[in-house]
């Protein structure tokens, strides 16, 4: 991996790093491949001891090395559970952007590349965008993801990437089972299946989720999305009474720089439905079986 565009310090104490290395050896490391990951949300259970104030790395082995790190705590996200990872075969990786002076900043891993040598991981970082409400107090953004125990050398590499993304799902409260309720996000970068989502609880950063690096399929799926829904920009509307008889609805959440609109709509076909909804409410859920 050749001048990495930005290098974070590791505290796991191994130099996992590097920056215009053409003048190293010409090593034959193979081809890269995909390597799955596993998205957490560490902070709901977990408080960081010290927050740093510099772009920092962490690499976590082992229960005792999170809790060098980490204070455990009640659970702040109602729907998360409990948080426990297998060392014996996984790591914890954490990245952080640095103290930054206000709220609307964010850094976020997107995909992660292997072969025969190293790791890399691809990661952005989110300014607040124009017309966002910030408030002047400092904040510490960070990112946190599961992937398997590894002895390879771990690189960070900065892309650009939109925050932009479509999250659609199928809800029914009465479902049972791991895989009831079915919600993804979709990206330009990857794709997210959230675990285990409760019904009625849509804030997604309290998942787990599984990750899966595909190209411009939010690009692709906002065009499926009728006029009368584009034009609710920042609202939330339902179509219908979804799971008033158990019948279960489709969700649909659109975030578009600082606006979020969100929609809910009945299995059942009612009057408020038009044509082109009714025909969404079906590419939606082709959409989910696809992504299955």
């Amino acid at each position: 991996m050749k001048k990495l565009m930005l290098c974070l310090f590791v505290a796991f104490g191994i130099a996992a790093c590097s920056l215009g290395n053409d003048d190293l050896p010409n090593v034959n490391c193979g081809t890269n491949a995909e390597l799955p990951f596993t998205g957490i949300p560490l902070l709901c259970t977990y408080s960081v001891k010290t927050l740093p104030s510099t772009p920092t790395a962490l690499v976590i082995n082992s229960q005792e090395k999170l809790e060098t790190y980490f204070t455990k705590h009640e659970s702040t996200c109602p729907a998360s559970g409990d948080l426990n990872i297998d060392f014996s075969k996984n790591f914890i990786i954490g990245i952080f952007a640095g103290a930054k002076p206000t709220n609307g900043y964010a850094i976020k891993m997107t995909s992660i590349v292997e072969n025969n040598c190293e790791i890399v991981i691809n990661f952005y970082e989110k300014a607040p965008l124009t017309g966002e409400n910030v408030t002047q107090t400092p904040t510490y953004p960070s990112d946190f993801i599961v992937i398997p125990k590894t002895s390879k050398g771990i690189l960070f590499n900065r892309t650009n990437e939109s925050p932009d993304n479509i999250v659609i799902g199928t809800f029914n409260a009465g479902c049972t089972g791991a895989d009831c309720q079915n919600f993804f996000q979709i990206n330009d970068f990857n794709i997210l299946k959230f675990l285990n989502v409760k019904a009625g609880m849509y804030d997604f950063g309290q998942y787990q989720y599984t990750a899966k690096t595909k190209r411009s399929e939010y690009t692709l799926f906002l065009k499926t999305v009728p006029a009368e829904i584009l034009a609710l920009k920042g609202q939330t509307k339902t179509y219908g009474t979804p799971d008033s008889a158990g019948q279960g609805g489709v969700y649909f959440e659109l975030r578009q720089g600082t606006s979020i609109t969100k929609i809910y709509i009945d299995n059942n076909d009612t009057a408020d439905q038009s044509a082109e909804v009714k025909a969404f409410k079906k590419a939606v859920k082709d959409k989910i079986t696809s992504l299955k």
